[in-house]
Parts: C-alpha cells; sequence; structure tokens
C-alpha cells in the first residue's frame, strides 16, 4: 500500500523529508515556507528528488536514532553493508545562539563488504517551474533556474562529482557525505568535518530530549512526538508551523489540498501548551514572544494564522504545472484561510498565557504586555463572542454559532479571570465574572440539542462534530457531567467508523468528508478514557497508534478503509493530541502503582 512513508529531518529553519528507500523528496530552502528545491512527493514527474538506486537483493530499513532527529537508512544485501544519516545541521555554538545553516547532510557510513549504488540527482528549484540546470565545478556541483526567478543550489561531496551527476555506479569503501546547501560554502567541506556536524547535531537532540520526562507507558512515543513538534518549530521568531508539507490531499483525487506551512495561532498555541508541560519552556517561551510581537495594537484582532516571519498576507495561489500527490490537484501555495473570522483563537491563546503565568509567574519575560494582551482579548470578546464566525474547521461558506467557537471564548474570559488573580488585577473580576457566566449559560442553552441528547457543532443545528469534545479538557464541564457523558456517546454511535472519527459528517463547502480527522480521534480516545471507559479507550488508542507510519509518524488524516495516511505531514496537530493521551494512560497507570503501595 502507498503510505506517506517518509522521515522528517530539520533544525528548526526548514525541514525534509525521506523515503523509507532513501529518496530526498521533499524540500523547500532557506526556509520552511522557501520554494522548494526536491517536489517529488508533489509530482513523481518533475518535482526533483535525491534518490539513492541499489540493486535488487539489498534490504533496506529506517530508523530515527533515539531520542534525536537523526535518521538512520540502512542498506545490506548480507554482505556488503552501508548506512546513511541523514541530518540538518542544528548545534549550541560557543559564543551563544545556534547554528542551524540551510543545509542538509546525507553521512554514508561503510559498515562491511563494497556495497555499490547509484545518485539520481534532480534537485528542481522554484517548484519546478522552469528548467533546472546542473553543472559540475571544480569544488561543488551547482545547479541553478533561469525562470522568473533566479536561484542556485550546490552540492559537495566527497564522492566522484561526474558520477554522481551522470548516475555511474559508486563503490563504497569508506565513509563518504553529501552536503545539499543553499549558500556556496567558504570553506570546503571533508568528511571528518561532516562526522563533526552529525555528533553535534546527535548531542544538540539528545540533550533537547533529555528534557522530556520519562513516562511508564508510550515513552518513545512521546519522544518521538515531541521531537516532530520540535522540528515544526521556526527558531527565528517562534513560530510553529501546521505541518512541514503543502497540498497533500485529505482523500486521493479531491481538491481539499492546503498548504500548512504557516502558525495558526489554534495548532500552535495547543502544541506550545503541550511541549511546556514537557518541560520544553524556551519553545513556549519564544512563541509567546511571537504573539507579543504581533499584536502592537491594543485592540487588533487576531488573524487565525500568520507566516512564519510574521507575515500577515498569506495569498493563496496554485501551481498548475504540477500535477499533486498521486494526481491530486491543485498545489496551492499561500492559504486564503487568513483572512477568515475564528473566535476560538481567543480562548486557545488566553489559555497558554494562563499556562505560562501559572507555571513561572515569579519568572516570565513580557508580563506586562502579556496583561496587555489578556485584556485586549477581553475586550475584543465581549464585543463579539455573540457572533457567528467560520469554526475550528474553517468552512468556507456561511458563518454559524459554533459551539467550539463559544466554548473557546468562555475559556478566554476564564483564564483571563485566573490571570487577573495571578498577578493580582483584580479591579475588573466582577465584570469578567458576569460575562464568564453570561457566555456559559448561553452555550449551555443554545448548543444543547435534548432531541439528540447532546452538544452539536452549532446553534440550533442537530449534527454532531468532535470538536465538542473538548468542553471538558477546556473545564467548561465535567467529565461524569450526565451531559458530557450523553455527548460522548452520541458522538461515537454517529461519527465513529472501524475505530477512527469522522470531524464531522454533515456537508461542508466540498461535499462530504470521507477521511478520519487523526486528532479527533485521540479526542475521543481521550474523552472515553475522562468518562471512566478506561480500558475501551486503551485498546482504541493502541490500535489508533499502529496506523502511523514506520517511524511512528502523523499526518493530519487516515482513510477509513485502508488505514492509510494522508494529508500534510507530518502533522503538529495529530503529534500534540497523542502526546496528550499517552501522559493520561500513563499518569493513570502511575497513580495505579502508588495506589498499589500503599495498600
Amino acid at each position: 500500500m502507498d503510505n506517506l512513508d517518509y522521515g522528517i529531518i530539520g533544525n528548526c529553519r526548514s525541514a525534509a523529508l525521506i523515503s523509507k528507500t532513501g529518496s530526498l523528496d521533499w524540500c523547500c530552502l532557506p526556509e520552511f515556507d522557501s520554494s522548494s528545491i526536491f517536489a517529488k512527493l508533489l509530482d513523481e514527474k518533475i518535482g526533483g528528488s535525491f534518490e539513492i538506486v541499489v540493486a535488487d537483493d539489498y534490504v533496506i530499513k529506517q530508523r530515527y536514532k533515539k531520542h534525536t532527529a537523526v535518521l538512520i537508512t540502512r542498506f545490506t544485501n548480507g554482505t556488503d553493508i552501508f548506512e546513511i544519516r541523514d541530518f540538518m545541521p542544528r548545534y549550541r555554538k560557543e559564543g551563544g545562539g545556534y547554528n542551524s545553516p540551510p543545509e542538509i547532510v546525507r553521512y554514508f557510513k561503510h559498515v562491511a563488504g563494497i556495497p555499490k549504488f547509484k545518485v539520481l540527482y534532480h534537485p528542481k528549484l522554484e517548484y519546478a517551474a522552469a528548467k533546472t540546470e546542473t553543472y559540475i565545478k571544480k569544488n561543488f556541483v551547482v545547479s541553478l533556474t533561469h525562470g522568473e526567478k533566479y536561484d542556485t543550489f550546490f552540492l559537495y561531496t566527497s564522492f566522484n562529482k561526474n558520477a554522481v551527476v551522470e548516475g555511474r555506479e559508486i563503490k563504497l569503501t569508506k565513509d563518504g557525505y553529501f552536503l545539499l546547501g543553499y549558500n556556496e560554502k567558504i570553506f570546503k567541506p571533508t568528511v571528518r568535518k561532516m562526522y563533526t556536524e552529525l555528533e553535534r547535531t546527535k548531542v544538540y537532540w539528545l540533550n533537547w530530549s533529555a528534557k522530556t520526562p520519562n513516562y511508564k507507558k508510550y515513552n518513545n512515543q512521546i519522544s518521538r512526538s515531541a521531537i516532530t513538534l520540535k522540528l515544526l518549530s521556526y527558531d527565528k521568531t517562534g513560530a510553529v508551523l501546521a505541518a512541514a508539507t503543502t497540498s497533500l490531499p485529505e482523500t486521493i483525487g479531491e481538491v481539499r489540498n492546503w498548504d500548512y506551512r504557516f502558525c495558526w495561532i489554534r495548532d500552535a498555541s495547543m502544541a506550545i501548551k503541550v511541549i511546556g508541560d514537557l518541560g520544553h519552556r524556551n519553545v513556549a517561551r519564544r512563541y509567546l514572544q511571537f504573539i507579543v510581537d504581533l499584536i502592537p495594537d491594543k485592540d487588533e484582532k487576531l488573524q487565525i494564522m500568520y507566516g512564519i516571519n510574521k507575515e500577515k498576507k498569506l495569498t493563496e495561489l496554485t501551481l498548475d504545472h504540477l500535477e499533486g500527490y498521486k494526481g491530486s490537484s491543485p498545489v496551492r501555495i499561500g492559504n486564503a484561510a487568513y483572512k477568515q473570522k475564528q473566535n476560538d483563537i481567543y480562548g486557545i491563546l488566553m489559555d497558554v498565557i494562563c499556562e505560562q503565568l501559572t507555571r513561572y509567574s515569579n519568572d516570565v519575560e513580557n508580563g506586562e504586555e502579556l496583561w496587555g494582551i489578556t485584556k485586549g482579548i477581553v475586550w475584543i470578546v465581549a464585543k463579539h463572542w455573540k457572533e457567528a464566525d467560520k469554526g475550528i474547521w474553517e468552512f468556507r461558506s456561511e458563518d454559524r454559532h459554533f459551539t467550539f467557537s463559544k466554548v473557546l471564548c468562555w475559556v478566554a474570559i476564564d483564564r483571563a479571570i485566573k490571570v487577573a488573580r495571578i498577578l493580582h488585577k483584580t479591579r475588573k473580576l466582577e465584570k469578567w465574572t458576569a460575562l464568564e457566566q453570561e457566555i456559559k449559560n448561553d452555550i449551555h442553552d443554545n448548543a444543547w440539542n435534548p432531541k439528540v441528547n447532546a452538544f452539536t457543532q452549532s446553534y440550533g443545528s442537530p449534527d454532531l462534530d468532535a470538536s465538542v469534545l473538548l468542553m471538558e479538557s477546556y473545564g467548561f464541564i465535567h467529565a461524569k457531567d450526565p451531559k458530557f457523558v450523553n455527548t460522548v456517546n452520541a458522538i461515537e454511535k454517529e461519527l465513529n467508523n472501524d475505530g477512527l472519527l469522522y470531524r464531522y459528517k454533515n456537508e461542508d463547502d466540498f461535499g462530504l468528508p470521507s477521511s478520519s480527522f487523526t486528532i479527533c480521534t485521540f479526542w475521543f480516545i481521550n474523552a472515553l478514557f475522562k468518562i471512566g471507559e478506561e480500558e475501551k479507550a486503551m485498546q482504541q488508542f493502541d490500535q489508533l497508534l499502529s496506523y502511523s507510519n514506520h517511524l511512528g509518524l502523523f499526518s493530519e488524516d487516515i482513510d477509513f478503509k485502508t488505514k492509510r495516511l494522508l494529508g500534510n505531514f507530518p502533522q503538529a496537530y495529530s503529534h500534540l493530541a497523542l502526546i496528550e493521551c499517552a501522559i493520561n494512560f500513563s499518569n493513570k497507570e502511575s497513580e495505579e502503582k502508588v495506589l498499589e503501595s500503599m495498600a
């Protein structure tokens, strides 16, 4: 079965995807949202790739070096063995800060025998929009395009450059390397230098991962998901990307293809909360600075998403010369959803601010700015919470009064009250408390549908929606409240399909949804666990984990029938929800062990 069998490597500046056979099929440089250099992922004929070809008798296996973002692809025919260590350099510089150049290193480690391989090296700059020409120079191979834009890309290698470019057979008798870089190097690379880069990068990731606590259960899954979230964070500004790719379809052959190389306030805030829970404070601190920088005016309404360099205009274009993943066009860059109004983002952001101030109340940078943002958010929510919006799923048609948006408006005020108490700013509390109660009453009066016996997708609607499951997580309702238990049961009956959940089943702008949105299944498993169906939740969690790719990575969606991964990849949303579930299960196990020891 075709699947998104890719590993992600990166250095918090950009990322690349490498297939389970060692083919580099997706990379944008110098940054995450730059135009692609390799895009075979989106067009197998013209997209561009860097492939390793071996004889049919080789067995290829892939894994990550434990607790790192170094990807190891092993080639063996029993006698001849070699490994490729793929990584993007990242490590602390002696003078402070991090070295994260726009480069990929493919370090070839000789293990046994005399392995033979060929290289198919086909960079296609600027999304392969114009011809890319490749030339062999004395110290490097350079590729350039003279299309609408001029761009260059450099390859350095210890192997014979002519053999590489011409695709001739290469014998491996000792370690070697390929360095793919956006910039021409000042100092010539060597095998020794590349080995040093590998070791420094490995140590960086081991040190970073050491901050993640150890858990009794699912420790490897939590660690891999945390590293994946870190790989989707952009060091320069603190932005967190929804995913590393664009236009991977929610369903093969359909048009639900979007560019996810941006920072959605909702996705990023949820990811940051989880990473913060794992003890990675710097990622959270940088993200809050990103938010502070975005809101210079106290009454400025937040967009739902921004470019990773704080761009506010994300014009959507289609690249009609690319056929799309498995022929699923259009390929889009930019995202028109940035213009939408989604009222839930204020509550999700306030939740992160509250979490950080609760955890580090005596040591928070930007405390005054965050208090200013808090007051601004309350002002905006008070003014707009009664208005309809596009909702969490970004319906592109008419606005509605979505239950999730209303609950998150309540969260915004609830967390603002908590922040006010932490900061001893009690002057507005009476007014804010009254507003909080008003929103809560409104949700109970209008979102509860007695005929369906559940909270529904929007006011007056009979349709169910998986996002409503988050009511409990955000503290709006108790897990054992009959209304919540009934909602979970109704959602299971209506939206569950062989252990995978629909977001919703009502028709949207593109027809009926036909794949499972991965995060929704994690939400459902969490809700089952909270209402006391712990064994069932654990079984479904294990089943869902089995649908990850060979490296434990998830995309946005899963096909109901084939269980193949669909949608943009890897998806921050999916991995943050995986971590939340896994921690709940692990904490439960720890509590039980404590109780057993006390018995």
